[in-house]
């Protein structure tokens, strides 16, 4: 069986290719090759089931530095296409998009059902081939042509896409072939603490900064208590962008967690002296200071010795000094991690040297091209993984069809 392009995998970033190779030149033949019995399954349950198509940042610079791997190589790529040129070419196709107030971007249905549909209903349009159940198990280049193996026979093909995420023995086949390739790590996952001061908490959320102790890693933003630990843009953001070094830490380290974010431990015993001063009468646990939730508050006056019914005039110096350093910097033991959601993002895949980011073509190789999470590409929680997919896949089929 012959083809102009085969794509290998059959999600996002393939059948973003397929689609706009098909649409720059309809001559041409395509086939994607799904491993599984359905396709585009990362993409139904992105977002909870809404897809989190892309994020509403609307500068290239800004935009990629939502990526920890990834951001200098991005930059170019997102001055051809990106958030704006991705809702453009869902609208053109029927898609109608929201930004939400977090910057988030959906279809106006809420279901990843109306994108999964898109797809499917372009790639019948344009003719594009999609063969389920093909496990690929070996591909090679010879005689200007790819020969590409699968449990359902064999291909050949001009011009080759893998995009096929992390998947570990298509990364093997690429590394035989004499490209370099980074270790999968997690990214993207919440943190399992076990902790008195934040047991019972389930469902708080509030401003906070934390540092990973022993470490530059630092990150900030809204902090969500869970029944599991911590998890949040601020816990997200340091799951990114410390990825490999937690990996090393077997994701059992401390952090230090500032409950009021912007103050110092200074400013904090200067301000709870003020509070012993102006309200001595006042039960210490009854009012919550600093605008943090009261069962927050309670729980660090508690785990500053403070007890229920003392008022402020009656606490003593060494207490106001343990609820600063409870307020400011709290240590917590971080013993496990577990995943966000349904969103499992690896770090990890083709080494970014490896490819020329005006083609997503691999330097070593002719006519084979990556898009997606097989390169080592991973961004924050928003959108911003599948903007990837999206940017590398319309680069890429422009190449593709340009050669022709």
């Amino acid at each position: 069986m012959q083809y102009d392009l085969l794509i290998i995998g059959g999600g996002a970033a393939g059948f973003f290719t397929a689609i706009n190779v098909a649409e720059n030149d309809p001559h041409l033949t395509i086939a994607i090759l799904e491993r599984g019995k359905e396709v585009l399954s990362k993409v139904r349950i992105s977002g909870g089931g809404r897809c989190n198509v892309t994020h509403a940042e609307f500068v290239p610079d800004p935009l990629s530095k939502n990526y920890p791997r990834g951001e200098k190589e991005l930059l170019g790529p997102f001055h051809t296409f990106m958030t704006g040129d991705t809702m453009e070419w869902f609208d053109k196709r029927g898609v109608e998009l929201k930004i939400e107030d977090d910057g988030r971007i959906f279809p106006i249905s809420d279901s990843s059902e109306t994108i999964i549909n898109c797809f499917l209903s372009e790639a019948r349009r344009l003719g594009i081939e999609i063969l389920k159940n093909h496990v690929v198990k070996d591909f090679y280049y010879e005689d200007k042509v790819w020969k590409i193996s699968t449990n359902q026979g064999d291909f050949e093909s001009k011009k080759m896409m893998i995009a096929t995420g992390s998947n570990s023995k298509i990364w093997a086949k690429l590394k035989s072939l004499g490209l370099q390739t980074v270790n999968a790590v997690p990214s993207l996952f919440t943190f399992n603490i076990k902790d008195k001061r934040i047991k019972g908490l389930l469902g708080i959320s509030t401003n906070a900064s934390v540092k990973v102790k022993d470490s530059k890693l630092f990150s900030e933003g809204p902090l969500l208590i869970t029944h599991w630990g911590m998890s949040g843009p601020a816990i997200l953001k340091l799951s990114a962008w410390g990825a490999i070094e937690l990996y090393n830490f077997n994701y059992n380290f401390e952090i230090i967690v500032n409950w009021l974010q912007d103050y110092s431990l200074e400013e904090t015993l200067h301000m709870l002296k003020a509070l012993k001063n102006e309200h001595p009468k006042q039960q210490v646990s009854k009012y919550a200071q600093f605008n943090l939730p009261k069962r927050l508050w309670q729980s660090l006056v508690l785990a500053a010795d403070i007890g229920d019914t003392t008022k402020w005039a009656d606490v003593n110096k060494t207490q106001l000094t343990r609820l600063s350093e409870e307020l400011i910097k709290g240590v917590y033991k971080v013993v496990g991690k577990s995943t966000f959601k349904d969103e499992f993002v690896t770090a990890g895949g083709i080494d970014l040297r490896e490819v020329n980011f005006k083609t997503f073509e691999s330097k070593k190789h002719k006519n084979l091209y990556f898009a997606g999470e097989v390169l080592n590409i991973d961004a924050i929680t928003g959108g911003f993984n599948f903007q990837n997919a999206w940017t590398g896949a319309y680069i890429a089929a422009q190449a593709i069809t340009s050669k022709e």
